[in-house]
């Protein structure tokens, strides 16, 4: 490349870097016309364009560098980027590979070549490839490469079990040949070792464990020195080992605590040789542990513990010589470390005690005095609580006692304060556990007695604790759980976004808050908090991910996720670190084929199908994901012992009293949901297998060994259910599961029949495609016939006979109307009555899902949309009768289902008006009571709790738990009906809110920071509480700064007659254009509240507002059609057929808004009327059910 073409290149590298993708393009697109054959050109556009989500056009570019072969190292760089954008990794491995071909002395290449491999998984060829290197290069790295490669094949599961033997025969034939006795590489070593124990070479590992060479590195690497010992324990050699790890911590002074495992395995394999010394050896090891305590003192406490491991295993095998021993070993421990943090845990597998043994532990406990004159009295004080707890017995827990310790715990807290009142923000109080304590007594009050009061003292005084310590992540994770299980989800997801949780702690630790989380969000247009909570918490698997490309559709894939983590593996290769491969590996396996990560996307897929319209390219998009998850390994990775929990053992945990409906959705529950929708979403698609591997971009995902072992096919697995997967679900579930098979059942005929052939279905997709690009799909031939329906066979007469519906489907909603009537009769908590109504939604919405192929007669003549072409093909294979036939049979099912769910809206609509009422905040207050014994936790702070656990309970708007973004001109227009009520915008509820302005000035004070915006339709007051962060008090905000512009998210507030935002975040504006974004979305919504959604080009406004005048090139309305046809109707449906003969032609119709504020009327009567005009053929819904257009 000539200097003067790398300056001119230098800048589409900085645009790229900076996210400049489109000034990219532009550049690439000015060069090419001077160097049309340049491929680093063709390769930065396609780079870019992949970037900018244009993946079609990067296709052309892209197959045109790869066909010219290229060499040199910038392209490869940049199509490597490209292709992995793509997903395309065999492509890269074929690029690398093509490149090397034709230098086969760039040595560079060649390792590029080995890494592609690795990234891919592709173990053979990269062994392969190892071998070839180190032949022509002469480095002893690549048979260490090779090696681990044979390694990594034999361990994959799809290698037979006869080739594993043989690939670690090849391993250690190459490590024995290579391997040299100077050699100090632990990494080497720790190879070469794993590859003897699997192979049982253990007089090899012997050898080469106690020569000099083998000490001095298993001494320097914990890895091998853990090897080492696991090799022992395989080859019947504890007593040796043990031995040895006597002298470690004797003589080299050694704590690690898997020395003293080992001590004490060898001891006790003693026995299966001579019964009679074992004894002896106990003694002379508690002597040894003894000495090794007494020396320690309290700078170690492995001695000490290691006496209750060992006198545990004497017990339990009724070889111990002093009952007593086990209580005087406690008892001094505690009396050593009882101001440990850390004492309850190291006790608690040690005190399951019994009879005399419980009886003076827990009187020694007792006798103890409590005090909080010091932070080390405190602990002890929390220690000897919790360890009293553990033991209580059933007689013990008692509404009356526990209610008593509940007030001692809760009033010792409030006591302890003291000793943190200095302390920062970021630090804990040293007395958050006897807050986490007292919570933990009032949830157990709640599962004696069935009283919520208990729950609401529970949260109350966890929201204290959490104002005094906002960095406690147990108090935060308790308080998700309570309010979850109060139907509280609001202040719920406020506290796990408390948590702040970072990479793979989205995976780990989001099944607090998203378990279940679609019955938090059934409103179609309403709260999305949690379905964006969703998508954000996937954002780890995300990674790198890839593009799937379908027709016009795009998809973000879930087969290639962590793609970063292949990186990490192939430092790990440049950089020898052997013993990290597996572990890398096996990572990538946990998290691509996590349980919680399916979970989510579950409850995403239902929270999408109520907020989105349903149609064939959500269908399309959804199935091919649910197909790829379908035949996973999953992994459970949630981590439940992060929940703190100190009930007694005798009692449930505190994660099993607050888990909802007692039921943990698992990996039966998941395969349940999988199946009732892989089968609603195959119905509703037209892609098969054929014409999913043809429009596919990128590779396919890796097949499991389920799959692989060709069996049974994916329709009859997914009619399958077992019965540990139903055990999983709840009744209503199973219930719906019912439904959702018997519809399935009734419908496949006539989906199967009208399905157009795959032939017309890549026909259509590359139509688009040429539309939308100018090029055809790549690789896609078309039969002759362009690809309509003769191939086939299927002809009208041969549809299959109308059936009526299963009598279950409509006895499923009578059944979910009775149950859900039951559940509000007995004063069902929330949480019980969203989860029956999520079911019954579920279920009208699978229904529609269901049915979407098969809309109206009339839409054919009018709608040309894609689902148009479904319609059309339908009527083409059935005869018209019987379509109209199948239509009139849904339409029982569909009343039916709407019916029953507008009933149990509006009844939901009834309990969270009387949950907001002053009634019940007074019952709240009084509820907690007991409470109020200081002044810090007084009637007022109650008050505050009661208002905002109603308020999150409270079955708000569908607009209210939204965030609209706003001027601060409009805030200033919002009104109130009255102090407590919610603010409105032209009559419209409105949540929170966002504005964007620039800080007029910043005024920082003791509880919190005061900026004043202005965005030059107002000015206004943000006020940021330091309390509710993590920051300390007195800090204004990171970036933020006088002049520059902010976004500021939160609700409105007044005190004083003035007005003011209580931001819950502000954050700096770092790209310029998102200033005007914001004017422009909040001028968006604003036109979408008073006129409705756009329909589509044309189509006029509601009333006639702000239409202009006719003229030669406006289109002309359809208000001069005759209405003499339906002078017969009544007044409401008349002015619905007239109110859209007036529009002018739109083949999209007109929405239902336009509608509803034209003809007036209330909601119910207006759909209603729909429904008859539907039902006669006298209007038809066009592109979704919220579109309507009169038939011609």
């Amino acid at each position: 490349m000539s200097a003067a073409l790398d300056r001119q290149i230098r800048p589409i590298y900085d645009a790229i870097d900076t996210g400049s993708n489109k000034s990219a393009i532009l550049s690439c697109n000015k060069l090419l016309k001077k160097y049309p054959k340049n491929d680093l050109l063709k390769a930065l556009k396609a780079l870019a364009l992949v970037r900018c989500q244009k993946v079609e056009e990067s296709l052309a570019l892209c197959d045109e560098v790869l066909a010219s072969k290229p060499t040199d190292d910038p392209t490869l760089t940049a199509m490597m980027h490209v292709l992995r954008g793509l997903g395309r990794h065999a492509d890269m491995v074929t690029m690398f590979e093509e490149a090397f071909k034709r230098q086969p002395t760039n040595e560079e290449l060649g390792m590029q070549t080995f890494f592609a491999n690795v990234r891919t998984g592709n173990w053979k060829a990269g062994q392969l490839l190892a071998t070839k290197l180190n032949k022509q290069f002469h480095d002893e790295r690549y048979i260490y490469w090779g090696i681990m490669c044979a390694v990594l094949q034999a361990n994959d599961t799809f290698t037979p079990p006869n080739m594993r033997d043989i690939l670690y025969k090849l391993a250690h034939r190459l490590a024995s040949s290579t391997w040299k006795e100077t050699d100090l590489d632990a990494d080497r070593f720790y190879l070469y070792l794993s590859l003897l124990r699997e192979l049982k070479l253990y007089d090899d590992a012997r050898k080469l464990l106690e020569s000099e060479q083998g000490k001095t590195i298993c001494t320097r690497s914990l890895a091998c020195n853990e090897l080492r010992r696991d090799i022992w324990k395989l080859s019947g050699r504890l007593s040796e080992e043990g031995a040895a790890a006597e002298k470690r911590i004797l003589e080299h002074k050694d704590r690690n605590w898997l020395e003293f495992l080992s001590v004490i395995d060898a001891t006790f394999d003693a026995s299966s040789d001579d019964q009679g010394e074992l004894p002896q050896c106990i003694e002379r090891i508690l002597e040894f542990f003894a000495g090794i305590a007494e020396n320690d003192g309290k700078a170690d406490r492995s001695g000490p513990l290691a006496l209750l491991e060992l006198e545990k295993r004497a017990r339990a095998q009724g070889l111990s010589t002093d009952p007593s021993r086990l209580v005087d070993l406690l008892l001094q421990y505690l009396e050593q470390f009882g101001d440990k943090p850390v004492l309850y845990e190291d006790l608690k597998p040690y005190i399951e005690l019994e009879g005399d043994d419980l009886a003076r532990w827990t009187s020694h406990l007792e006798s103890l005095p409590h005090s909080t004159s010091s932070v080390q009295e405190l602990q002890r004080s929390i220690n000897v609580h919790k360890l009293l707890r553990y033991n209580l017995q059933p007689l013990e827990l008692t509404v009356e006692l526990e209610q008593a310790r509940a007030i001692q715990l809760t009033q010792e807290y409030l006591e302890a304060l003291q000793l943190g009142k200095d302390l920062p923000k970021t630090e804990l109080q040293p007395a958050d556990d006897l807050i986490i304590l007292a919570s933990q007594v009032f949830v157990n009050l709640y599962a004696l007695s069935g009283d919520e009061a208990h729950l609401h003292n529970a949260f109350v005084i966890l929201e204290f604790g959490a104002k005094r310590s906002p960095q406690s992540y147990q108090i935060h994770i308790q308080l998700i759980l309570i309010y979850r299980h109060l139907g509280s989800p609001q202040p719920a997801l406020e506290h796990y976004r408390l948590l702040n949780l970072k990479s793979v702690q989205n995976d780990t630790l989001s099944h607090l808050v998203l378990t279940r989380a679609s019955m938090f969000s059934l409103a179609a247009s309403g709260d999305l908090t949690y379905s964006s909570e969703s998508l954000e918490s996937s954002q780890i698997y995300m990674s790198n991910s890839q593009e799937v490309m379908i027709g016009n559709l795009s998809t973000q894939w879930l087969g290639a996720n962590i793609r970063k983590t292949s990186d990490f593996i192939v430092r790990a290769f440049s950089t020898e670190k052997y013993s990290q491969i597996p572990d890398f590996i096996d990572f990538e396996d946990r998290l691509d084929n996590s349980l919680q990560r399916d979970l989510v996307k579950i409850e995403h897929v239902r929270m999408r199908l109520a907020h989105e319209p349903v149609n064939s390219e959500l269908a399309d998009m959804e199935l091919i994901e649910l197909k790829f998850i379908f035949d996973r390994q999953h992994h459970d990775n949630r981590d439940n012992d992060i929940i703190p929990n100190y009930q007694p053992r005798t009692s449930l945990s505190f994660a099993d009293q607050t888990k909802l409906y007692g039921k943990e959705p698992g990996f039966g529950w998941l395969s349940i949901y999988l199946k009732a929708y892989i089968r609603a979403f195959q119905q509703a698609s037209d892609l098969d297998d054929t014409v999913e591997e043809k429009l596919l971009i990128g590779d396919r995902p890796k097949q499991t060994v389920l799959a692989a072992s060709r069996g049974p096919p994916l329709a009859e697995r997914v009619a399958v259910r077992t019965p540990e997967e139903v055990a999983e679900l709840t009744q209503d579930e199973l219930a719906f599961f019912d439904y959702a098979t018997d519809l399935a059942n009734w419908l496949a005929p006539y989906h199967d029949h009208t399905r157009p052939p795959p032939a017309t279905v890549l026909a259509e997709a590359i139509k688009q495609s040429e539309q939308k690009t100018g090029r055809p799909l790549r690789g896609i031939d078309i039969p002759a016939g362009n690809g309509h329906a003769n191939g086939n066979g299927k002809k009208p007469e041969d549809a299959p006979a109308v059936t009526e519906p299963p009598l279950s489907l409509v006895a499923f909603f009578d059944s979910m109307e009775a149950r859900f009537k039951g559940l509000v009769e007995q004063g069902a908590r929330p949480n019980e009555l969203l989860h029956a109504a999520t079911i019954i939604q579920d279920a009208l919405l699978l229904f529609v899902l269901s049915t979407v192929r098969f809309k109206n007669a009339s839409v054919v003549k009018v709608n040309k949309t894609r689902n148009g072409m479904f319609v059309l093909l339908a009527l083409k294979y059935m005869p018209n009768s019987r379509s109209m036939q199948l239509i009139q049979n849904f339409k029982p099912i569909r009343a039916k289902g709407l019916a029953v769910l507008k009933e149990v809206g509006a009844a939901l609509v009834k309990v969270g008006e009387s949950e907001g009422t002053a009634d019940k905040r007074k019952a709240f207050v009084a509820d907690c009571k007991a409470l109020a014994i200081s002044p810090e936790i007084n009637h007022d702070y109650i008050l505050e709790m009661a208002k905002k656990f109603t308020d999150g309970r409270k079955k708000r708007s569908e607009l209210a738990q939204s965030l609209r973004p706003l001027t601060i001109k409009q805030l200033y227009s919002a009104t109130q009906a009255h102090a407590d009520a919610d603010w409105t915008i032209e009559n419209t509820e409105i949540g929170q809110v966002t504005v964007v302005a620039q800080v007029v000035s910043i005024q920082t004070q003791t509880t919190n920071s005061v900026y004043w915006l202005d965005d030059g339709t107002g000015r206004m007051e943000a006020r940021f509480w330091s309390e509710s962060t993590s920051q300390d008090d007195g800090d204004a905000i990171s970036g933020v700064t006088e002049n520059s512009y902010v976004r500021a998210t939160g609700n409105l507030k007044t005190f004083g007659n003035k007005r003011y935002i209580n931001a819950l975040n502000i954050r700096p504006v770092k790209d310029f254009h998102e200033i005007f974004f914001h004017l422009a979305e909040a001028m968006g919504i604003t036109m979408i509240f008073e006129r409705g959604p756009p329909s589509g080009a044309g189509q006029a406004q509601p009333n006639g507002a702000g239409q202009p005048s006719a003229s030669a090139y406006t289109a002309q309305s359809r208000g001069a059609s005759s209405m003499d046809k339906y002078a017969h109707l009544p007044p409401l449906p008349r002015r619905i057929i007239e109110f859209i003969l007036q529009q002018p032609p739109n083949p999209e119709g007109v929405h239902i808004f336009a509608i509803t504020r034209s003809v007036g009327g209330d909601a119910a009567g207006i759909s209603d009327a729909l429904e008859r005009l539907m039902d006669d053929g006298h209007i038809y819904s066009t592109i979704d059910e919220e579109h309507f257009n009169v038939s011609d």
